[in-house]
């Protein structure tokens, strides 16, 4: 399913009606009284946009980074290639295949970009800087990110001819901010704390192929897409942080409890089959001051506001964060 933006939608009524956004909104909002309250917001706006007739299709042609939204298949996506992982082998039940990837860039943002089997010989010529043309490719949803991943049909043309990318958007620095102040779906956050409290690592079943969270059937474990196969482990860890102005629940998963740990996948995976061997890491970590870099969400479960964790920095030099805000607050004097 097309995962339009909201705003995105509003947009493409007011270009196709001469309604104001006032009144767009105001037809949405009398959409979800109608249904009591059973849909969200981005649906009622797909009803109001379908009743007047208008298609929310992908655009046709090159499209910006920042204008794709899961779901889309993309016209073409062009950009430079500012970074490239190794190609992996995997095996699902009988059957064996690759995987690779690399982030590509251009004006508006990032964005992976995923082959799979014989189109990773595609990305094996790819280096850093070059420019490649993705046309007709998948945009899904993988962890709050999107990802472009390759099918039968995508072409990918590597320094397309009379192609170019204008300057680069360079990643903007991570916004400092004190506990208190943040509320959901902040992205680009750096919160600098110490760890309160620390939870167990879950241990969970995915796909190797995919890396999707699977779960084990009558007949073992099976992923939807990829069929029977032997699974991997992942881990997901929670510790409560806190900076002096309030507390928050912070979610690591598996590179960036590395990062916490000092540990290898190997050595996490111990505490698996081990799970007591992990309480002398969990007693050690308490007190510990960290920097982590990512985005707020909302817990719906809980109702509260979380931090999900894109990286992490140990070894805190409190002095040096002190001179840091401090030079901060000179540098923002009006």
């Amino acid at each position: 399913m097309l995962k339009i933006p909201y705003e995105v939608i509003i947009e493409k009524i007011k270009e196709k009606t001469k309604l104001s956004e006032q009144e767009i909104v105001q037809e949405i909002q009398e959409r979800m009284n109608q249904l009591s309250g059973l849909i969200s917001k981005e649906g009622a706006a797909h009803i109001l946009a379908n009743e007047l007739g208008i298609k929310l299709s992908a655009p046709e042609g090159r499209i910006l980074i920042n204008a794709l939204y899961a779901g889309m298949r993309a016209g073409e996506v062009l950009g430079k290639v500012t970074k490239k992982f190794d190609i992996r082998e995997f095996q699902s039940g009988e059957r064996k295949g690759k995987v690779g990837s690399f982030i590509i860039a251009d004006e508006t943002g990032t964005i992976r970009v995923t082959c799979w089997h014989e189109q990773t010989k595609e990305m094996e010529p790819l280096k850093e800087n070059d420019i490649v043309s993705i046309v007709d490719g998948n945009v899904r949803e993988n962890r709050g990110a999107l990802e472009i991943h390759l099918n039968e049909h995508t072409k990918l043309v590597q320094n397309p001819e009379g192609k170019t990318v204008g300057v680069i958007k360079k990643q903007q620095e991570a916004i400092r901010k004190a506990i208190k102040e943040v509320v959901e779906n902040q992205d680009n956050l750096e919160l600098l704390g110490t760890i309160v409290q620390v939870y167990d690592i879950k241990f969970f079943e995915r796909c190797p192929v995919c890396r999707k969270r699977i779960k084990e059937q009558e007949s073992g474990f099976q992923c939807p897409v990829h069929g029977l196969i032997k699974p991997e482990y992942s881990y997901v860890m929670n510790v409560y942080l806190d900076d002096g102005s309030g507390n928050i629940r912070v979610v690591f998963f598996g590179n960036q409890i590395q990062q916490l740990l000092k540990k290898t996948d190997e050595d996490i995976l111990i505490y698996r089959a081990a799970p007591e061997a992990f309480e002398k890491v969990k007693t050690d970590l308490l007190g510990e001051m960290i920097k982590v870099t990512g985005r707020s969400t909302k817990n719906e479960m809980f109702g509260k506001v979380e931090f999900v964790a894109n990286t992490v920095v140990t070894n805190i030099n409190p002095e040096e964060e002190i001179m840091r805000l401090q030079s901060e607050l000179e540098e923002n004097k009006i």
